[in-house]
């Protein structure tokens, strides 16, 4: 299986794959501080969807330096987002964020598919 990539923009490079996922400016110039902080150079962020969470499904992010078989790749800001194929259908129309306030600070995702969401905003149900 190919591996699909997409530009900046998040506009799809080859026609059948669909853009979805994208990151706000802030969201990628903190995943950048993290993995400065880290010492990852040349990593970027896997984003993706795994069950469990008290709606059914959570949201995961993690360090990746390569694609996998399947991936969709997604270059934003300099920064590469790896997703794999189950998770990109979950992931349509996704933004994520980076909020802060009262309660700390952290990642937020903007699912505008999700029909239910926990307290804590970090699973859905889709």
């Amino acid at each position: 299986m190919e591996t699909a990539t997409l530009n900046a923009t998040a506009t799809p490079v080859h026609a059948d794959v669909p853009a979805f996922v994208s990151l706000t400016d802030k969201a990628v110039e903190m995943v950048r501080a993290a993995i400065e902080q880290e010492n990852l150079q040349g990593h970027g962020i896997r984003v993706g969807v795994v069950g469990g969470g008290c709606s059914g499904f959570q949201y995961s992010m993690d360090f990746e330096s390569d694609a996998k078989d399947g991936d969709v790749v997604i270059e934003q800001g300099g920064l590469k987002v790896f997703v794999d194929p189950m998770s990109s259908m979950y992931l349509q129309g996704v933004t994520i964020d980076y909020v802060t306030g009262l309660q700390g600070a952290g990642f937020k995702f903007n699912n505008p598919n999700a029909r239910n969401t926990c307290g804590c905003g970090s699973s859905f149900t889709p």
